[in-house]
């Protein structure tokens, strides 16, 4: 059965009680999030106490901060004294040397499932394999490493596909699944709810503000492209996850707020979305970046973590 979370909200009044004291909140807040890994972790442990179920698949919308989810359920895996190795999807996208001008990026048609299920075969049995390696920068794939899983070994395969079973139905049987999000809403001041998407948005908004120079406009643009595959391509698959777990990390918005709050309050042709962020943003109390832990989630958005690198 399909661990389930149930959605919850938590009031901003009671986020900004807790941020006047920084450090206790934000240590309470990972190792609320730490547990869900845990839960995980041992979840997985269990289903693979024969040695059938080695794989583990890990999915969930952008945003949902999946890849510091991957390495942290490895490092609990680890911890746990079951060797883990994290393999991204990403690498097996195709290549588009024409440009991706007409081509649907978020589609599992992105993926060579072909290479995928192949070498996924030769990973499960134990036998090498050369690892494909994408770049995003031409849109071209190259090789990189030599891989052999060792014994006992688990192998974590990381991507927005992973539960589609024509990606990974190769590994039906062999194979545990986690479905990673955004599980929590905000409540404001006069009972307004903010939708988890809307977390995860507020995320990319500081992401590619710091990272990767991009306008709020053209994140908003780009993210709405990225729903749109998200409803076409993740949500239809989320039923076959065995474990969940709410990347709602209570503290972060409180962090993102210095990042993106002047500059969305001085936006020209503000949209409705824009001005529902500002509006929780308002109310929301600052919390440092310094008092993020480095191994911390949401350092996958306003950078510095260390697990990634």
């Amino acid at each position: 059965m399909p661990y389930l979370i149930i959605m919850r909200i938590i009031p901003i009044k009671s986020i900004n009680k807790n941020a006047a004291e920084p450090e206790g909140f934000v240590n309470f807040s990972e190792e609320e999030y730490r547990l869900g890994i845990v839960d995980a972790a041992l979840g997985v442990i269990k289903a693979n106490k024969s040695g059938e179920r080695p794989i583990v698949l890990i999915t969930g919308p952008s945003g949902s901060g999946k890849t510091v989810t991957a390495h942290r359920l490895r490092a609990e895996l680890c911890a746990l004294g079951a060797p883990t190795h994290i393999i991204s999807m990403d690498n097996y996208f195709k290549p588009l040397k024409g440009g991706t001008d007409g081509v649907d990026l978020e589609s599992p048609d992105r993926v060579d499932s072909g290479l995928f299920a192949q070498q996924a075969q030769k990973i499960l049995s134990g036998r090498e394999v050369v690892l494909p390696v994408f770049d995003f920068t031409k849109q071209d794939r190259g090789w990189g490493k030599k891989f052999r899983r060792a014994e006992n070994e688990i192998i974590i395969f990381e991507g927005i596909h992973m539960l589609n079973p024509a990606v990974s139905g190769c590994l039906a049987g062999n194979a545990s699944s986690v479905y990673v999000s955004v599980r929590t809403r905000l409540k404001s001041a006069l009972g307004h709810s903010l939708h988890p998407s809307k977390i995860r948005l507020m995320r990319r908004f500081v992401r590619d503000k710091l990272f990767r120079a991009r306008t709020f406009f053209q994140t908003m643009e780009h993210f709405n492209n990225v729903q749109r595959g998200e409803k076409l391509y993740i949500m239809p698959y989320k039923k076959y996850a065995e474990f969940d777990i709410d990347t709602f990390v209570p503290y972060e918005t409180n962090v993102y707020r210095k990042h993106i709050f002047t500059e969305l309050a001085a936006a020209k042709n503000k949209n409705n979305f824009i001005y529902e962020l500002l509006m929780f943003l308002e109310e929301l109390e600052d919390v440092d970046d310094k008092f993020v832990p480095e191994e911390s989630l949401v350092r996958e958005f306003i950078g510095g973590n260390t697990l990634m690198y």
